[in-house]
């Protein structure tokens, strides 16, 4: 399935820093660290500039606290390209802390703020003109409003199913669920519904779910196929942050630009290990230039620099 024209982002946005140390600390240990990268973050934050990266044209709707730092998030994004839609709230805006340590491994730490979904009174005013893709995570009712919408508008949604947005399980989901155009699924999310996890999504009236495999690349189920993409090589992994969002952002660019489903698959797993050869989620992110590159670059080749 294809549609035509913007891909609308709505939801959380964050100050992601990520700190590298040569370590976990023990109890009661002390650690030097290095701030290594400093940024606006959110998981569907990350996937609209993966998508603008990609060559679509990308509205987002988030909202921030009301804090020093707030304003400071959206400028970038607004000169990346992206028509950002954003409002204030009196509150802290989230705040991520990414742990890294000389290996890649990573844990991260979240403080969820007020910026995790805009509020009722900035979704009622968004610009549906010209939209032809919503995207969203559900940390908030108001996703259901979002979605509504695009059920009678008939304009195809993707969801990002989050393992903290189902601690009770799917069946409060089931009205977001229900017409989804794609659901992103990490092995975390897949573990935590249980069971034939692919097909209990697809029974709920999902059309298709995109499983990111780590290592081991994607996998795009529907009910008549399902394809595989992986990256052929051994790319050098410095830090995976952001990597699921990237590929979730740059697979809806390229579906709304009508490449079928295995291209569009194979490039956004290519861009998600692309990203993972820098620090950060964002700043990693490859432009469409960049990845023609490194999909055409001998063994060996270091991504994620910006070269």
């Amino acid at each position: 399935m294809t549609a035509a024209g913007k891909a609308l982002f709505v939801g959380d946005i964050s100050l992601d820093t990520t700190l590298l140390m040569e370590k976990m600390p023990q109890p009661d240990e002390k650690l030097l660290v290095s701030i290594t990268n400093e940024m606006p973050g959110g998981v569907v934050t990350n996937a609209a500039l993966a998508c603008r990266l990609a060559g679509a044209s990308v509205g987002l709707a988030v909202e921030t606290g009301d804090d020093l730092f707030a304003e400071g998030l959206l400028a970038p994004l607004r000169a990346a390209g992206i028509d950002v839609t954003g409002g204030r709230r009196p509150g802290r805006t989230c705040r991520a802390i990414v742990l890294l340590d000389a290996q890649g491994e990573k844990r991260l730490l979240l403080e969820p703020g007020v910026s995790m979904y805009p509020g009722a009174d900035l979704l009622s005013g968004l610009d549906w003109r010209g939209v032809g893709w919503l995207h969203t995570a559900v940390y908030s009712a108001a996703a259901e409003s979002v979605i509504e919408h695009c059920r009678h508008a008939g304009i195809p949604w993707s969801i990002d199913l989050e393992p903290a947005t189902f601690m009770a399980g799917l069946a409060p989901l089931h009205p977001v669920l229900n017409g989804a155009e794609t659901v992103f699924c990490n092995q975390r999310a897949l573990a935590q519904i249980g069971d034939e996890p692919i097909a209990r999504l697809l029974a709920l009236g999902v059309r298709s779910v995109v499983c990111t495999l780590g290592p081991q690349g994607a996998r795009y189920v529907c009910a008549e196929a399902s394809h595989d993409a992986r990256f052929i090589g051994t790319p050098a992994v410095v830090d995976t942050t952001g990597a699921g969002d990237c590929l979730a952002g740059w697979f809806i660019a390229r579906r709304l630009e009508g490449l079928s489903v295995p291209l569009a698959l194979r490039e956004a797993v290519y861009a998600a290990t692309y990203s993972c050869g820098g620090m950060g989620a964002q700043s990693s992110y490859p432009t469409r230039e960049q990845l023609i590159r490194f999909e055409n670059a001998p063994a060996g080749y270091t991504a994620g620099t910006n070269e």
